[in-house]
């Protein structure tokens, strides 16, 4: 292929996807992958400086001991600036790959599938490598990944009367509990105004967004309701609120205040709370089953290689290097992340059993709805969850239904 046909290949293909981009700053490189003369481009949107450095000693070893240049690019708007890459012609040779974005991605077959025949493939836990497989195929190694737990503040959960007995289990339990933290101004229980955090309820009532086989969307179903309804009924009692109604940007503020005993959030606020609120002491718990019984999200990146790239076979031999247990675990240390190969999280938790929770979460966990084009449409989503308390959850559900069942249509039909 050509440069200039797998331009326009490319371009085509990321607006089609929807992909912000802002054509201007768009390099005019080789082939896939940029000019491998210069080495290897490495793109990753990065938490932090401890993110960003670990990440460069890494890829910087690897190029020392291969005699490859390799350039650690830390994207200040990562989507946007690997869909310019794209458009330009000239993606970065490797680079992290969300898992909202994914399937636009593969979708318009702009991703090398190298992860379906890796000698590690079958290392990765199994709902990680279903969040980058696309037609059957898996497309690329998960570099790590977080899932969502119950956050508690064990000065508060003391304070209440509660023990470690006390630690909700079920809904029932998770009610009580709130019920019981809120008083003096604090709200017993707060999580995001979003899919990303109340679909957890929708799925341990038994619901999804789509239908097994991923043709139909099942948006509108009972158990959906039951789930919306359950949240709808926290915020009703006074139990639970929002963030922004604690004055909160998120819920890991919110927590570190004061201003809520319990939120529901992922590793990354062990990090926040450390260097914000280091007072604050705290456990995390699975989430509470609900009728339907456990469940919580699973997020992640994985590393990309674009399609036809000219320098994929360095691109996987670092990829594996990055993704080996040793350097995994490397990374959890300095940035705080869970391995995506089951030995490693093992191993992690047995390091940090105070993140046993979230590394135990990922044997039941599901990842949120993400086929290309349904972005869009969970984003108005969101915005009608904001207003869940005087809301109705069967017609926010009917309105998600349509809507994300057009978008399905028009994925599958490409």
């Amino acid at each position: 292929m050509t440069h200039s046909t797998r331009t326009a290949r490319w371009g085509a293909a990321v607006l089609a996807g929807g992909l912000a981009l802002s054509l201007g700053a768009c390099s005019s490189g080789g082939g896939g992958g940029s000019d491998d003369s210069a080495g290897l481009t490495v793109m990753i949107g990065s938490s932090g400086d401890a993110e960003t450095t670990a990440v460069t000693d890494a890829v910087t070893a690897w190029g020392e001991a291969n005699d490859t240049a390799v350039d650690v690019v830390a994207a200040s708007d990562l989507t946007q600036q690997l869909g310019q890459g794209f458009s330009g012609g000239n993606p970065p040779d490797l680079f992290y790959m969300s898992w909202d974005q994914f399937q636009t991605y593969a979708s318009n077959r702009y991703l090398e599938p190298y992860a379906q025949d890796a000698d590690d493939a079958d290392a990765f836990y199994p709902a990680l490598r279903d969040a980058f497989t696309y037609d059957d195929q898996f497309y690329c190694e998960p570099k790590d990944f977080s899932t969502l737990g119950l956050v508690i503040n064990t000065d508060l959960w003391a304070a209440a009367g509660l023990t470690d007995a006390d630690i909700p289990t079920d809904w029932a339990s998770l009610r009580s509990a709130a019920q019981k933290l809120t008083a003096n101004g604090v709200t017993g229980l707060s999580f995001g105004a979003e899919y990303a955090r109340i679909g957890t309820f929708m799925n341990q009532a038994g619901g999804s967004l789509l239908s097994e086989d991923g043709t139909t969307v099942t948006a509108d179903t009972p158990e959906n309701v039951a789930g919306l309804t359950e949240v709808k009924t926290l915020l009703s009692d006074g139990v639970l609120k929002f963030p922004a109604d604690l004055d909160s940007g998120w819920s890991g503020e919110a927590f570190g205040k004061g201003a809520a005993a319990m939120v529901i959030e992922g590793p990354w606020i062990n990090g926040a709370l450390e260097a914000d609120y280091p007072d604050v002491n705290y456990t995390v718990a699975e989430l509470p089953a609900g009728p339907g019984g456990k469940s919580t999200f699973t997020f992640s990146n994985c590393w990309g290689i674009p399609a036809g790239s000219t320098t994929a076979d360095q691109a996987e031999s670092l990829v594996s290097t990055l993704t080996s247990d040793e350097q995994q675990l490397a990374f959890s240390d300095a940035f705080g992340v869970i391995p995506s190969t089951e030995s490693g999280a093992a191993e992690y938790a047995s390091k940090y059993p105070e993140n046993a929770a979230f590394v135990t979460g990922n044997d039941y966990a599901v990842s949120p709805v993400a086929f290309a084009g349904a972005a869009t449409v969970i984003t108005d989503f969101n915005s009608a969850l904001e207003g869940l308390a005087s809301g109705d959850p069967e017609a926010i559900l009917a309105d998600l239904q349509t809507n994300l069942q057009d978008a399905l249509d028009t994925a599958n039909a490409k």
